[in-house]
């Protein structure tokens, strides 16, 4: 037994995945066990998170054939032995302290969930930083913060989970957008949560990731899972209706931002995305979590989806310029 588990799924990423393990390994805190789940990659990252584990017998390595990052999780939490479990990506790295923070606030505020800041990494730009708050919220007001996604987010990789919270929640798999579709639920046997935005987690944003690639039909899932979402809010938080109401919009926006960046197909999608959009102007135009630009975006679409377009690819162009 060991007080954390800490469940990194692994799937190619031989160039990255040394920095993320050193990182866990050399951690202030150290009751804690190390879950690679290594998802069949094709590359040798498969042998560096066997040498690792060699060397060091807080690693445990499970080695599958390739099944997402939902089914890695899943598989990863059935077999921990931890009190608490933390994520963290194979790509990304932690700070020395940021397991040590976690488990001091959930402990000190008797919480089930503790929550930490994330520096944006963008290669070839320097990391924002934002100011520490310290927050201790019940349920209710966790759910609103995770809606508005301004202080805290979705993201599994910066919390502290009680084990007992995946009780009877899965990730879903052959899903995506896996991270939205279930924290709502995890937030059910929650009374309080802790938020600490010192940021501790690096999370780098690099080219060939899920949401820099093309689109295919499977993108259509941030739609669902956040209507999945709105649905949920409205039976059983109806005064954060209106924020519910936002993410999906922010779904369809996303959406079609990435479809209209690729080929010339899905037109039956983009009909009903650019329709769906439409019908909410006002919505958009009256809401306090829209940006200006986005506001002006969706101004073009009602005029010409070719205006609208022409704005997304600049805006897509200057985010991409970001990773080079």
């Amino acid at each position: 037994m060991c007080e954390i588990s800490i469940i990194v799924t692994v799937y190619n990423s031989e160039k990255y995945l040394n920095k993320t393990i050193e990182s866990i390994l050399n951690q202030t805190f150290r009751d804690f066990e190390l879950i690679l789940v290594d998802d069949g990659s094709t590359d040798s990252s498969g042998k560096i998170c066997d040498d690792y584990a060699r060397e060091d017998n807080r690693i445990r390595v499970l080695h599958q054939k390739n099944g997402g990052v939902s089914c890695a999780r899943n598989k990863g939490i059935e077999i921990s032995n931890g009190e608490f479990i933390g994520f963290v990506d194979s790509d990304d790295f932690i700070d020395p302290d940021m397991y040590e923070l976690l488990l001091h606030n959930l402990k000190k505020e008797e919480a089930e969930l503790s929550i930490c800041g994330i520096y944006d990494v963008y290669e070839g730009k320097e990391v924002k930083r934002i100011d520490q708050q310290y927050f201790v919220v019940n349920r209710d007001k966790a759910v609103k913060l995770i809606l508005e996604a301004k202080i805290i987010s979705v993201h599994p990789v910066n919390k502290l989970y009680k084990k007992l919270l995946f009780e009877n929640v899965s990730y879903p798999e052959g899903s995506i957008t896996e991270d939205g579709a279930v924290m709502l639920y995890l937030l059910e046997n929650v009374s309080k949560v802790v938020i600490d935005t010192s940021q501790k987690y690096y999370y780098y944003h690099r080219e060939n990731s899920i949401t820099t690639k093309a689109f295919s039909m499977i993108d259509l899932k941030t739609i669902e899972v956040w209507q999945n979402n709105e649905k949920y809010i409205k039976k059983n938080y109806p005064q954060y209706n209106s924020i519910a109401h936002t993410r999906v919009c922010w779904a369809h926006l996303i959406v079609l931002d990435k479809l209209l960046m690729g080929k010339k197909e899905f037109v039956s999608e983009r009909n009903e995305i650019v329709s769906f959009l439409r019908r909410n102007f006002c919505f958009i135009m009256k809401n306090e979590y829209f940006t200006r630009n986005r506001k002006i975006s969706v101004v073009l679409l009602m005029l010409n989806i070719n205006l609208y377009k022409l704005v997304s690819y600049l805006e897509y162009s200057k985010n991409k310029s970001k990773n080079s």
